[in-house]
């Protein structure tokens, strides 16, 4: 009976290889990536099971001797490694050899998070300490909202602080400046960027990067982005940005989903001209390998308190509207954006409930200690664009609907006043999503000019 390969031998068979991320590439499944299942998420070897009917789907290659063996197997489990169709993801940060030569007896400054990491030999490490390791001279450190360790709340001001492990001292952009400063870049030859970014125009990791592309080209400091996956880059929706709500939660007109990875965002900020600027930046990006606007891509860590797996980064682009909101979006619960509520909306409408409580990364959440009724989202299927359905339905069904929308949070969130107009107005989700399409068209030819992967 033949069976169907991709380009492996049967060699590969019940061998094991460390690969240079550890993750275990498998059918998307948006689940858990708390780090309680780190260990499963970077296993050193790929199990497939498969019937012995089963196939790929590519070249035919006659395993018959194989086959012989397990006939009478309903499954088999075999171990493939280092093979084109299961090829490992890499983000920037793991590939060090790329980027170590250009940082070498230089003084530099990293923007990072929790999210910061890299993988080698199947463990995973803190890029700063990576980096230290490695005989690199870091001179500072810069935090983005949520602070170095991504644990405080959305919108605390963070205070500068010293790192206890390695004394670097750790500068806040979500503080006293959200923009390095003269003073701050003058010890610094180069500035690395690595932040893991989720796709969504109100995400601030966006802005920071444009503060720190506009003060490094004043202070004359190249710009390295260590380039990360973007699990919402398979779409572009949403209503583009207008400058007269230019704010924290979007600095450029881009809509509200726009289908980057960082890298090409930062490029695009550069290309277009979109910096605050009079100087030219040097930037470089060091791509993703392995890896299209498509590619099924599971976070080590979460991005953000509020963020807890990848269930809620799918929804965090229809579910963030709700911030605009009088809305409680699952903030003070244990599945922040994976369900809505509200103490307000009709319970005859709505039969999920819940109470929202003070806890880490949500200290005094909306609707606190109320009984919320609304939506549970937890096992929603994987979305590929924008949902205002809720939105539309949660105001529609508001007890207080004169309440519901919040200035200029909402428009700063939506990027446009037209989307609370028009649910105001009753006009139908299929007419507003008609009223982005030309600006959406817009983007696409300004996107294309900047993009990395298909």
């Amino acid at each position: 009976m033949p069976f169907k390969r991709a380009n492996f031998i049967f060699d590969f068979i019940l061998k094991t290889n460390t690969s240079a991320d550890g993750n275990v590439h498998r059918h998307q499944s948006y689940c858990d990536c708390n780090d309680s299942d780190f260990n499963n998420w970077r296993r050193n070897t790929i199990f497939i099971g498969l019937r012995t009917n089963d196939a790929f789907g590519y070249e035919q290659t006659n395993f018959q001797p194989v086959i012989d063996l397990l006939k009478n197997t309903v499954f088999f489990v075999f171990v493939v490694s280092n093979i084109s169709l299961f090829a490992q993801v890499q983000p920037g940060a793991h590939q060090t050899d790329e980027y170590l030569p250009l940082l070498i007896g230089k003084q530099v400054g990293v923007v990072g998070n929790q999210s910061s990491l890299v993988i080698i030999d199947g463990k995973r490490i803190h890029l700063i300490d990576h980096l230290i390791e490695l005989g690199v001279d870091i001179s500072k450190v810069f935090a983005p909202e949520h602070g170095f360790r991504g644990k405080e709340d959305a919108g605390a001001l963070i205070d500068d602080v010293l790192d206890p492990k390695t004394g670097t001292h750790i500068v806040s952009l979500h503080g006293k400046t959200r923009k390095p400063t003269a003073k701050h870049l003058e010890d610094i030859d180069v500035l690395v960027f690595d932040i893991q970014d989720v796709g969504v125009r109100f995400f601030t990791y966006l802005s920071t990067l444009h503060l720190v592309l506009e003060a490094c080209a004043d202070a004359d400091v190249a710009v390295i982005v260590l380039d990360r996956p973007n699990p919402n880059a398979h779409y572009v929706d949403g209503p583009v940005m207008e400058k007269e709500n230019k704010s924290f939660l979007g600095k450029v007109p881009i809509p509200l989903v726009y289908g980057m990875t960082i890298g090409e965002y930062a490029k695009m900020l550069v290309g277009e001209q979109w910096l605050d600027t009079n100087n030219s930046v040097s930037l470089q990006v060091i791509p993703v390998k392995n890896y299209t606007h498509n590619t099924p891509y599971k976070f080590p860590t979460r991005p953000s308190p509020n963020l807890p797996n990848m269930q809620s980064v799918m929804l965090y682009p229809s579910l963030g509207l709700f911030e605009g909101t009088t809305v409680n979006a699952g903030r003070g619960t244990s599945h922040p954006f994976q369900q809505f509520g509200a103490s307000f909306l009709d319970a005859s409408h709505f039969n999920h409930q819940y109470i929202p409580k003070p806890m880490s990364g949500a200290s005094n959440p909306k609707e606190n200690g109320k009984t919320c009724h609304g939506v549970d989202l937890r096992n929603h299927p994987k979305l590929n664009r924008v949902n205002i359905d809720w939105l539309m339905q949660a105001y529609a069904h508001s007890i207080q609907p004169e309440e519901f929308f919040l200035d200029p949070g909402f428009r700063r969130h939506a990027g446009t006043s037209t989307l609370a107009a028009q649910i105001k107005n009753g006009v139908s989700a299929s007419k507003i999503r008609e009223s982005w399409q030309s600006n959406i068209n817009a983007f696409l030819n300004i996107r294309k000019k900047y993009l990395i992967y298909q």
